[in-house]
C-alpha cells in the first residue's frame, strides 16, 4: 500500500474516532477547509484517545502505562507501534505541518492522570488548571492551524476552555456519580452544605443543587468574557471556537430549575449540527 492511501486511511481513521466520541467537535470542523480540518482532527482524535484510557483500564497502573506510550511518542521515544498507530501518525504529521509546540500536548496527557483515580477534584483553582490544561490547550493549539499563535488568541482559548470543561464536568455529573469519581469541586460542595456521598447517591439535593448553579454561573461568567474577546481576534480563527455555541446552549439549559443535573440530557447529532451550522453563519464567529 502506497503512503499516500495509509495516510489518507489514517486521516479516515481519525474522522471516524472524534464523529464516535466527541461529535461536537468532529461536527465543527465541518465548516472549515479541508487542510485545517484534517489537522484539527488529528488533535481531537488525539484527545479522544487520552480520554478512553479511563475507559479501557479498570486499575490505574495500566493506564499510566497507555499515557506513558503517548508520552514517549511526543518526546520522540516511541517504543514500537508509533507507525502503526493511526493517531499517532496524523498528529505527528500536524505537528510538523503546523509547527505545534509539544508541552501543551504533554501536560493534557500529566492532566488526565487524575481521571485514572478516584480522588476528589479539590476546589475551583484546581479544576480551572485542570481543565485549562485540557479544554483550553485544544481550543489554543487548534487556533495555531489558522493563525500565529497571539496573547489574544490565548486569552480567549483559556476562557474558552474553561466555559467548556466546567460545561463538560456537569454534563457527566451522571456517569461519574454512577463510578464515584467527582469533578465538582469538593470545596465548593462544602461550602454548600454537600459532599462526596451526597453526589453518589446520584439524586439532586438543594445543597448540592447550589454549588452545582455556582459552577454554571462561573462557566457563564468565562464564556461570556470568551465571547467579548473573539471579536478581537483575526476572522479565520473565530471557526475554531464553534463549539463555544453549543457550550452556551448547554449552559443555558444546565441553569433551568427543571433540569435534573444527575440526570443525562443527550444532544441529538441533529440538533448539534443544527446549532452549529447557524453559528458557523453568524457575525460571531465570521460567517
Amino acid at each position: 500500500m502506497s503512503a499516500t492511501a495509509t495516510s489518507k486511511e489514517s486521516a479516515a481513521f481519525c474522522a471516524d474516532l472524534v464523529r464516535t466520541h466527541d461529535f461536537v467537535r468532529y461536527a465543527s470542523t465541518l465548516f472549515l477547509p479541508q487542510v485545517q480540518r484534517r489537522a484539527l482532527l488529528s488533535i481531537y482524535a488525539f484527545n479522544v484517545e487520552i480520554l478512553r484510557v479511563r475507559e479501557q483500564v479498570s486499575q490505574p497502573l495500566p493506564g499510566e502505562i497507555r499515557l506513558q506510550w503517548w508520552t514517549d511518542m511526543l518526546g520522540g521515544a516511541g517504543h514500537g507501534g508509533v507507525e502503526g498507530n493511526p493517531v499517532a501518525a496524523e498528529l505527528l504529521q500536524t505537528i510538523g505541518e503546523f509547527r505545534l509546540p509539544i508541552e501543551p500536548l504533554s501536560r493534557l496527557i500529566e492532566e488526565h492522570q487524575f481521571d485514572l483515580y478516584n480522588d476528589p477534584m479539590p476546589s475551583m483553582a484546581a479544576l480551572e488548571g485542570y481543565v485549562t490544561d485540557t479544554s483550553s490547550a485544544l481550543f489554543s493549539l487548534a487556533a495555531r492551524t489558522a493563525a500565529q499563535p497571539s496573547v489574544a488568541i490565548d486569552h480567549l482559548s483559556r476562557h474558552a476552555g474553561i466555559a467548556q470543561g466546567m460545561a463538560q464536568v456537569i454534563a457527566a455529573l451522571p456517569l461519574d456519580a454512577a463510578r464515584r469519581q467527582l469533578f465538582v469541586p469538593l470545596q465548593l460542595l462544602q461550602q454548600h452544605g454537600s459532599g462526596m456521598e451526597q453526589v453518589f447517591s446520584g439524586k439532586q439535593t438543594p445543597q448540592a443543587r447550589a454549588a452545582i448553579d455556582q459552577l454554571i454561573g462561573e462557566g457563564q461568567k468565562h464564556l461570556r468574557t470568551a465571547f467579548e474577546l473573539l471579536t478581537h481576534v483575526p476572522p479565520q480563527v473565530r471557526p475554531v471556537f464553534l463549539p463555544l455555541a453549543m457550550v452556551r446552549r448547554d449552559l443555558e439549559r444546565m441553569s433551568r430549575a427543571d433540569v435534573d443535573p444527575f440526570v443525562p440530557h443527550p444532544t441529538s447529532r441533529l440538533r448539534t449540527l443544527w446549532t452549529l451550522w447557524r453559528a458557523s453563519r453568524s457575525r460571531e464567529f465570521g460567517g
